[in-house]
């Protein structure tokens, strides 16, 4: 069905489970993923250039990853940062249920995990971080969504990290985000997609 993609509650596609080993941030990481979830294969490229991007905010606080899948942005930045806890969540529990056997595997506990559509299960509003790579496919008002709620979940000083493509919708991304945040560059461009920075003052 292809209505039936990764954002959604209940994956309906059958199981199909993949193990396979990645490095990220300078940490080999294990993943086990399934089908109905985002890039199962591999952890996709917008991903991999925003977790490589990232830098540690310079405000204490908590990190949050919105739409986590089966665990790469969150998992490794728990494994770079271990000072610092990572609450990572996502809408489809299937997603949910690998990130949380993923950070078992990799022997990660300064996570939370948990299912949530959007920020409707978070509760804390002062964040160091909120990264995400929104799901295009569930339409612009959702990404949008992701990209305004944010600004009520973090700390003063707080920063929103997310990855887009340029012809998936950057340029109106970063219109809404300055509407938003007072501070927001573009920190890094790689074959089309945008990593976008945004700071609440």
């Amino acid at each position: 069905m292809a209505s039936d993609h990764y954002f959604t509650n209940k994956p309906s596609v059958e199981s199909n489970r993949q193990h396979w080993d990645y490095e990220l941030k300078g940490h080999k990481l294990s993943f086990i993923t399934d089908a109905g979830v985002f890039s199962k294969k591999e952890v996709d490229f917008g991903s991999k250039v925003l977790i490589e991007a990232f830098a540690e905010p310079e405000i204490p606080g908590n990190i949050l990853d919105v739409g986590c899948g089966y665990g790469p942005i969150g998992l490794s930045l728990a494994k770079t940062f271990p000072d610092r806890q990572v609450d990572m969540i996502d809408i489809n529990e299937r997603a949910v249920e690998l990130a949380n056997e993923n950070a078992g595997r990799n022997g990660i506990q300064n996570v939370n995990i948990f299912s949530s559509n959007i920020y409707e299960k978070v509760t804390s509003t002062d964040y160091a971080a909120i990264l995400s790579n929104p799901p295009i496919r569930a339409g612009k008002k959702v990404v949008h969504e992701i990209l305004e709620k944010a600004f009520e979940h973090l700390a003063i000083g707080g920063e929103l990290w997310i990855v887009i493509q340029k012809k998936q919708g950057a340029p109106s991304a970063m219109e809404k985000l300055e509407s938003l945040f007072e501070e927001v560059e573009v920190v890094m461009k790689k074959k089309g997609y945008y990593i976008i920075r945004s700071k609440k003052g």
